[in-house]
């Protein structure tokens, strides 16, 4: 068992296989991928499994992929033939999937498993970057549709010592999700835009108590619906940070991608 206790990570996994597909402008994506690329490596670390939340699967309860090697599921439509071609063959981590419902149930969740579900394009589309050898075993672990943000505050707390056993928590979503304005493109974000993106880089900087707080009470955050009309994209966010528990976080990474800021966050870890 590991010893030391691992940070917790959020980061943005891109519109649909943007990073395996040409762009316009051709270089929107390069920074987020060039920042996945050196995640681990920057972080310092080797986790001994993966344990990914993604924006891109929500079940009435939240609910485990227990498979030994799932599959790929290719939920996104309308892109190039070859990016539903696309490999990244890791092994799932039916193993750890009980003691994590222990966790989640012991903190007063109902759980359940999935076992023919293959890992969605949230998980593959930014992993084949920051592990290309798909060599770490991998849960996945699903939303709740509720979309409660103080639900899944708690999950994390309730996930929070798997960081002492070497397995490295990540939300995979986006700090700002409105396809719309997206597609829009806009030349330079506006203050509206950017609203959000201020909030959200202060709050994640506050003291653990006032950050999650203020993560559960989101929606009052300025620009908050403009930057989610739907809750799925930040909620993998409210997960590694209620994991994070006393440790603080940081944007670890920001850029500006189809006119929009993004940011990837860290919890813990190296200072």
């Amino acid at each position: 068992m590991a010893s030391e206790l691992l940070p917790t990570v959020f980061l943005p996994h891109g519109a649909g296989p943007c990073f395996f597909m040409p762009w316009q402008p051709a270089d929107t994506w390069d920074a987020t991928a060039h920042w996945l690329r050196e995640l681990l490596p920057t972080l310092g670390i080797r986790p001994q499994a993966l344990l990914v939340i993604s924006a891109h699967w929500e079940e009435s309860v939240f609910t485990l992929n227990t498979q030994a090697a799932p599959g790929l599921l290719y939920d996104y439509y309308g892109f190039p033939p070859h990016t539903y071609e696309l490999q990244w063959p890791a092994p799932g981590a039916p193993d750890l999937a009980g003691p994590v419902a222990q966790l989640i149930e012991q903190a007063g969740f109902a759980t359940a498993i999935e076992q023919q579900r293959g890992f969605d394009h949230g998980v593959f589309i930014p992993l084949k970057l920051v592990r290309p050898q798909a060599d770490i075993p991998v849960l996945q672990l699903s939303l709740r549709a509720d979309m409660d943000a103080a639900a899944h505050l708690a999950l994390g707390q309730a996930l929070a010592p798997l960081r002492e056993q070497g397995v490295l928590i990540i939300g995979s979503g986006m700090s700002f999700h409105n396809i719309p304005l997206m597609r829009a493109n806009l030349a330079l974000p506006t203050p509206v835009v950017t609203a959000f993106d201020q909030w959200l880089t202060e709050t994640v900087g506050l003291p653990p108590s006032e950050r999650n707080q203020a993560l559960q009470d989101w929606t009052e955050a300025p620009s908050a619906r403009l930057a989610h009309p739907d809750a799925e994209h930040l909620l993998p966010l409210h997960v590694v940070a209620g994991a994070a528990g006393s440790d603080r976080g940081a944007t670890a990474f920001h850029t500006v991608a189809m006119g929009v800021p993004l940011a990837g966050y860290v919890f813990g870890g190296r200072e």
